[in-house]
């Protein structure tokens, strides 16, 4: 499958498609009306950039106790049931006089809630779509999540010019509802892929799995320390300069729009694996410009070149699928998303952290440098592993999770 008429007419794609830009609308729309309601309140850049990302965060909790959950139960069910709840924890968030803690209280509900979503999606994604049109399908997924960051961040800096933080809040929670009610109604009732109940011990034995492969875990830390690391730098866009938040945030989203475009449409499956580490490294190069504290046209201009670099999550999705069994998809994509969002939390809390004690440019400068590093580091190691033959670092099929 290698053009856009054929995934589109694909049934079931369109209206999932639609029901997850409506879902990223409103948690662009919610995560700016939070940060900024949260930086007025404390004026602290660290609190700030955590309750945006601090969501992602409490992921690493439900990678740990739920993720099963992602193959085990009806994938319709769990999307909408999730589109409601964080409707709820939204509309709670706008509540007159919420203390601080309590709001950092539903943020970790909001990561609880949200840890199946990657995987449920993502598994979702792989029965509607064939295999050959997997990466297209999910280019086209990362294209709607940047476009309806552009139109969210763009849309959420106008109407917090106009309007309360609260009453942003109480737009997104209206646009999750409306997520549900489309994934409900537009969406073909599924049974779970895997038989079983999710439990604690069905997700540690497949994480261990999964964990087990050499090859897997080189490519979950590609898709989570370099991520997670820039978006730190991406979560102290607030306090760098809170009236062009917005356009700075909107000018990321342009970034990973384009990116995704030429490496899911353009760019030859043969060319393709060698484009992750250039596609990482261009991730947090430009962030280095900010040791200058650049103006906010050049910031933009650093910002967007950066952003293409999250085409190389494409890249690395298409080798976890390689390494997986078709029956664990849901749950690899799963810990790969929770992982990937929980390192963004933990940059944005690091990120803060160092904002905190000399300034959000040092602060984008210092977590940049430290992407890179993490980067070559991992371009080493995985040059090493394919010297190594490949029966000696996949582990043997009898330590896969038995089915209960």
């Amino acid at each position: 499958m290698r053009s856009y008429r054929e995934l589109f007419r694909t049934p079931e794609f369109p209206p999932f498609l639609l029901t997850f830009a409506a879902f990223s609308a409103a948690q662009t729309i919610g995560g700016l009306a939070l940060g900024t309601l949260v930086y007025r309140l404390t004026g602290s850049p660290l609190l700030s950039a955590v309750s945006m990302f601090g969501p992602q965060l409490a992921q690493v909790l439900g990678a740990t106790f739920l993720l099963s959950g992602a193959d085990r139960l009806p994938p319709r069910a769990t999307l909408t049931g999730m589109g409601l709840a964080y409707a709820a924890v939204t509309a709670a968030l706008a509540l007159p006089g919420l203390p601080v803690a309590a709001v950092f209280g539903v943020v970790v509900l909001q990561g609880l809630v949200a840890s199946l979503g990657g995987g449920v999606r993502g598994g979702l994604l792989n029965e509607i779509l064939s295999k050959d049109g997997y990466l297209l399908g999910r280019s086209v997924f990362n294209m709607a999540s940047g476009l309806m960051q552009i139109t969210g961040f763009a849309t959420g800096g106008a109407l917090l010019t106009v309007l309360s933080p609260r009453s942003c809040l109480l737009l997104s929670a209206a646009l999750y509802a409306a997520s549900a009610l489309g994934t409900r109604l537009g969406l073909t009732a599924r049974p779970p892929r895997s038989a079983g109940r999710p439990s604690i011990a069905a997700t540690w034995r497949t994480n261990a799995f999964l964990w087990s492969s050499r090859p897997r875990r080189l490519t979950y830390l590609g898709l989570w320390v370099p991520n997670g690391l820039v978006v730190g730098c991406d979560s102290l866009y607030v306090s760098y300069d809170p009236h062009a938040a917005g356009a700075l945030f909107a000018c990321g989203a342009l970034g990973m729009f384009a990116g995704d475009v030429t490496v899911g449409r353009f760019v030859p499956p043969a060319l393709r694996p060698r484009l992750d580490v250039p596609l990482r490294l261009l991730l947090a190069a430009p962030y280095l410009v900010f040791a200058l504290h650049p103006p906010v046209a050049l910031a933009a201009v650093c910002v967007t070149l950066a952003a293409v670099g999250f085409a190389a999550s494409l890249v690395l999705q298409e080798r976890l699928m390689s390494l997986t069994p078709d029956e664990l998809s849901g749950h690899a994509l799963g810990l790969h998303s929770a992982g990937m969002l929980t390192m963004q939390g933990v940059g944005a809390t690091l990120a803060g952290s160092v904002a905190q004690l000399t300034s959000p440019a040092r602060a984008m400068t210092i977590v940049a440098a430290a992407s890179l590093a993490v980067t070559l580091s991992l371009a080493t190691a995985a040059r090493r592993e394919r010297r190594v033959p490949a029966q000696a670092t996949e582990p043997a099929p009898a330590r896969a999770p038995a089915k209960p």
